[in-house]
């Protein structure tokens, strides 16, 4: 344990030489952070997680130092010192080495808060090309960091994957409070079966000195934008985690700028850094190292749970923080590894909208509704009902032709453009599927249909529900139900790969995790 005294004794200014006006304290599960005027200084707790130990004073000593000396790579000018901390005669918490040694804290001068990256983010003062100079800060770090030797055994598939096995092993017990199994279950298969599938590729970027001492905890709270691009709080408590591939550390930050709901600043990022490195090949590890960072988030942020010393409140609060990063790695974990084409098809009212939305959101994929198209074209706002008789007015077959020709041109635009493209729509004719399936083969783009299905019952059910929807897009109705049943031409056109029948009544939640199981285990046979 630290010195009983000593987090009082550092939350009064008179504590500090400088006098600082006050001090605000701050708690993460590793550290007390002491703000005090210009200055900052970081106590170390005396915990053991298994992957940091600082239960010693020694310990917390060398580790001080360890963070002064990492980070002054990026940000010389703000790590200042190694500070003692000591205990007088007469009982006296102090600074400096004016009795018996109790910690040791680390001075860093204050960096602005008003140019951190995080906060010029949420309000809207750095546009998404703007992260041209961060890509280009880190760059040039990586190629200046630390390569070869321990670093390069360090970032080899063996402790890859102890890394990934610790993960699960450390997390196993929040299962039902933090994530749910089903999703544990589906990432760590994911994570394992990269692994097997592409040894080639992690052994060629040890070869090639991808492999580099980089900072280990690169996120949108660590980077500020003063005296140019500051970079700063490393990893100091453990080589495994800092000794890494420049593809990891470039997934992190962009795996936070998704979460904090920045993609297209996270894409620009991406984008500048393979420009400005030449790691092409990046890419390709990209979505297996930010599953693991947004997993790796959700289990550090997890472990506030068993910290009694955080108050109920704040312990929810992190119950909460951690979900939505097990999710965000899930969604990670899901999308599919190569560019994919996705029609849904079936009859009105067997879910295939809200299927069709929710894959988009975990497949980062470009969703056109195939309502909205129709409506588009004769100038209808998408919520505006036309209850035309059945192939009649906007839903006859000259009109319905004209949609699906200009949905199948936008879909190819976008799978051009490196999307994977989802199409909403019945697709009740064979023609128009193979359409589909031919455009998917001359992009060479994977390719599936979602037959989406439901007892009648539950069909006319939706149906009679939908008619009274605030927003609602389709015009479906149980009077023409019968009628679109007897159109349909049965799918027996596509190959049993590309063909996945999806019975709906079950929550959508659970319908999109059994197509994305499928979709992940046909894409990797």
């Amino acid at each position: 344990m630290i010195h009983p005294k000593l987090a009082d004794a550092m939350s009064r200014p008179d504590f500090y030489p400088h006098r600082p006006l006050s001090v605000e304290v701050l708690q993460t599960h590793i550290s007390f952070i002491f703000i005090a005027g210009d200055y900052v200084f970081k106590v170390k707790k005396a915990v053991d997680f298994g992957f940091l130990d600082f239960t010693t004073l020694e310990k917390r000593k060398f580790y001080c130092g360890e963070e002064l000396r990492l980070n002054r790579r990026l940000a010389p000018d703000y790590y200042l010192e190694l500070v003692e901390i000591s205990e007088t005669t007469s009982g006296k918490v102090v600074m400096g080495p004016r009795g018996k040694i109790i910690e040791y804290a680390v001075k860093m001068r204050r960096l602005p808060e008003d140019r951190m990256l995080k906060r010029l983010l949420s309000e809207n003062r750095v546009i998404p090309s703007e992260m041209e100079s961060v890509a280009r800060r880190v760059s040039d770090f990586h190629r200046q960091a630390e390569t070869g030797g321990r670093i390069d055994e360090n970032g080899g598939l063996a402790v890859i994957r102890k890394n990934q096995d610790e993960n699960f092993e450390q997390t196993e017990k929040y299962i039902g409070i933090t994530i749910l199994e089903e999703k544990y279950r589906f990432i760590q298969s994911f994570i394992n079966d990269f692994m097997d599938r592409n040894r080639a590729l992690f052994e060629r970027r040890v070869k090639e000195h991808r492999i580099r001492d980089c900072h280990g905890d690169l996120h949108i709270e660590h980077i500020c934008l003063a005296d140019g691009i500051v970079i700063f709080d490393c990893i100091e408590f453990n080589e495994r985690f800092r000794f890494a591939d420049v593809a990891a550390e470039v997934a992190f930050l962009a795996m936070d700028l998704d979460f904090n709901s920045y993609p297209e600043h996270a894409r620009a990022f991406v984008d500048a850094y393979v420009r400005h490195s030449g790691d092409t090949e990046l890419a390709k590890l990209l979505n297996f190292y930010r599953t693991y960072y947004a997993y790796v988030r959700g289990k550090v942020i997890g472990f506030r749970l068993d910290d009694q010393a955080i108050e109920e409140k704040d312990r929810e609060e992190a119950r909460k923080l951690a979900s939505r990063y097990f999710d965000l790695a899930y969604t990670y974990a899901a999308r599919p590894e190569r560019k994919t084409l996705i029609l849904t098809a079936g009859l009105m009212g067997t879910g295939k909208s809200v299927l069709a939305s929710h894959l988009a959101s975990r497949f980062d994929a470009d969703l056109i509704r195939m309502d909205v198209v129709r409506k588009e074209m004769h100038h209808i706002a998408p919520a505006e009902h036309r209850y035309e008789d059945f192939g009649k007015g906007i839903y006859s077959e000259e009109v319905s032709r004209k949609a699906y020709d200009r949905a199948l041109e936008a879909a190819a635009s976008k799978l051009r453009d490196g999307k994977s493209v989802i199409i909403d729509a019945s697709f009740k004719s064979r023609m128009e599927r193979r359409r589909a399936a031919q455009i998917a083969a001359e992009l060479q783009v994977d390719f599936f249909i979602l037959e989406c299905t439901l007892p009648d019952t539950l069909i006319k059910k939706r149906l009679e529900a939908r008619t009274s929807k605030k927003g609602e897009v389709s015009d479906g109705r149980t009077d023409i139900l019968d009628a679109q049943k007897r159109d349909f031409e049965p799918i027996d056109e596509i190959p049993a790969r590309s063909h996945i029948v999806i019975e709906t009544s079950r929550e959508p939640e659970r319908c999109t995790h059994q197509v994305i199981v499928e979709i992940k285990k046909r894409q990797n046979i």
